[in-house]
């Protein structure tokens, strides 16, 4: 076994092992043979790597005779080798391990730890408590065809690996995409945070949002809104968001749905988990000040003000924007009412609606019959500019509750969508809009409007279940969320989008959101199945049975 660090590199002559270090930062590398009492390697060796011409002490391992020399430092690598007698038709367990530290203290700790307890039992241990963890989710998945319940609790497992311990929710850790954008996706952005942390609501993972929102809590500036994205220890992350625009006057570097729905996320996380009593806290430091600052960010008509659009790609008022600010003031509304806040409750209640009545105005194509994706400032008019292209994130408007699902606009929207954005080709899905160039592998664009996106082919799904009339309505979604697994690795790990003509994952993988939005498609499909066959009646699942159907908003 090979690691290469740019950390002094040394073999401990009592642990056996080898022991990389930088600063209180401490790693042991570790083996146990069968064939012996002691956790002790054969062979070992370590040396430089990517210096003087030198490839790396594997070179050294490749002939089979490791060289052992005990000791390096600067750009080094090192080797441990593990010899086993075995048998002709027969089989043994050889281990590697790695421990952890902040001291050689801690990782002697460790490794005593595993010596005495073996890596068999604490392997078996580490089993038992993930699977007790995901069972704990209260949905009667009987009811569910055994892959797709099945893909439910590897979504859950998957995205409790990109939770960190301090609240961050990560959008993911693939270092892959280094290649491309020389950036990682190791940063919590809020709007990803608050639809992953609703979705473990839903499930039942009250603690991991609560964590979550005492981040946000913790991050939220002092004019009341959330910055682009964070690292995991609340410091702000890296950004391509200017704040001046072309004539060089001052913007705000921000995505105002990141703010929008972490307050949407709050009032669902406190109604689910019981704990509204409470909510005082976040409602003085978190939900006031973010309220507010919708409430003023917006423009004469009643629109908030442009920021940037979710795909980070354009500044200007999206639809999917709108849509959150509205579902944000209405929570914000019924938080104030629970605290016997009136003149509040009232205020961002009227707002919403005057966001709701500027949208309806402004938002909607009379000559297309559906709505649209963005209106983008244009100063030279002193007017808004209609932007035409269908885009999947339009499917917020009624998933965040601005307009209801039976609207007959929302209908022919939804259906335009589907029309359009459907990946023409033996792999299928649906895109994120028309001609989306982002990892863009060909311009036929009347076949392939943009890369297949597994959360933009399950938002579809959502409207499918939402707007499903009797089961065999929902036989659709059911294929949609089966596209989903049979597109993701061997592992069940799903990308942020797949090549759409080979499916071969691209971009990131797994994606955080990609696993949340197959999570909640799937209890709103449960439950909507639940609904459908109780005795032939059409009332809603007891929310505090399934913890799926809290309204969005009325």
């Amino acid at each position: 076994m090979e690691m290469a660090l740019e950390i002094p590199y040394f073999f401990d002559p009592e642990l056996h092992s080898l022991i990389f270090y930088k600063g209180h930062r401490y790693m042991s590398l570790s083996c146990l043979s069968p064939d012996t009492e002691k956790a002790m390697p054969s062979g070992y060796a370590t040396g430089q790597k990517g210096v003087n011409g030198l490839e790396g002490t594997w070179r050294d391992a490749e002939d089979g005779n490791l060289g052992g020399n005990p000791i390096a430092q600067g750009s080094v690598d090192g080797v441990i080798e593990l010899t086993m007698i075995i048998p002709p038709k027969s089989k043994k367990d050889g281990w590697f391990w790695i421990c952890f530290g902040r001291s050689k203290a801690e990782v002697e700790r460790l490794e005593r730890l595993l010596r005495t307890a073996t890596p068999q039992a604490l392997l078996q241990r580490t089993h038992d408590y993930w699977l007790k963890w995901v069972n704990q989710d209260a949905h009667q998945l009987s009811l569910l065809k055994p892959d797709i319940a099945s893909f439910y609790k590897r979504s859950l497992l998957i995205t409790r690996t990109n939770i960190d311990n301090r609240g961050a929710i990560i959008a993911a850790n693939d270092s892959d995409i280094l290649k491309f954008a020389r950036d990682t996706y190791s940063y919590m952005w809020p709007r990803d945070g608050a639809l992953v942390s609703h979705a473990l609501d839903r499930a039942g993972y009250y603690e991991l949002s609560r964590k979550f929102f005492d981040f946000c809590m913790k991050v939220l500036t002092p004019e009341g809104y959330l910055m682009h994205k964070y690292n995991p220890d609340g410091s702000v992350g890296s950004s391509w968001h200017p704040w001046v625009n072309g004539q060089g006057n001052k913007q705000l570097a921000i995505q105002e749905d990141e703010t929008a729905l972490v307050l949407y996320a709050m009032w669902h996380h406190h109604k689910l988990a019981g704990t509204m009593d409470k909510s005082l806290e976040d409602y003085e430091k978190f939900v006031k000040p973010a309220a507010d600052f919708l409430v003023h960010y917006r423009d004469a008509s009643g629109l908030p003000l442009p920021s940037y659009d979710l795909w980070e790609e354009r500044y200007g008022v999206l639809a999917f924007t709108v849509a959150s600010v509205y579902a944000g003031l209405i929570a914000a509304s019924r938080f104030a009412e629970y605290h016997q806040d009136k003149a509040r409750s009232i205020y961002y209640a009227d707002t919403a609606a005057q966001v709701k009545k500027a949208a309806e105005q402004q938002l909607y194509a009379e000559n297309e019959k559906r709505f649209l994706r963005a209106l983008y400032w244009n100063d030279e008019t002193s007017a808004y500019v209609p932007d035409y292209t269908l885009d999947m994130s339009m499917y917020a408007l009624f998933d965040f509750g601005l307009f209801e699902l039976e609207d007959p606009r929302m209908v022919v929207t939804m259906q335009i969508l589907k029309q359009k954005l459907w990946v023409n080709t033996d792999i299928g899905g649906i895109a994120r809009y028309e001609n989306d160039y982002y990892h863009q592998v060909t311009n036929d664009i009347a076949k392939v409007p943009g890369n297949p996106w597994f959360i933009c082919t399950l938002w579809y799904a959502e409207w499918l279940v939402a707007s499903s009339k009797t089961v065999q309505d929902l036989v659709e979604a059911e294929n949609l969320m089966r596209w989903a697994i049979q597109h993701a690795s061997p592992s069940g790990a799903m990308a942020e989008q797949v090549h759409p003509f080979t499916g071969e994952a691209m971009s990131v993988s797994p994606l955080t959101w990609s696993h949340a939005s197959f999570i909640k498609v799937t209890q709103e499909y449960l439950s909507k199945i639940k609904q459908l066959t109780s005795k032939g009646t059409k009332q809603a699942v007891d929310a505090s049975e399934d913890k799926v159907l809290e309204p969005v908003v009325q």
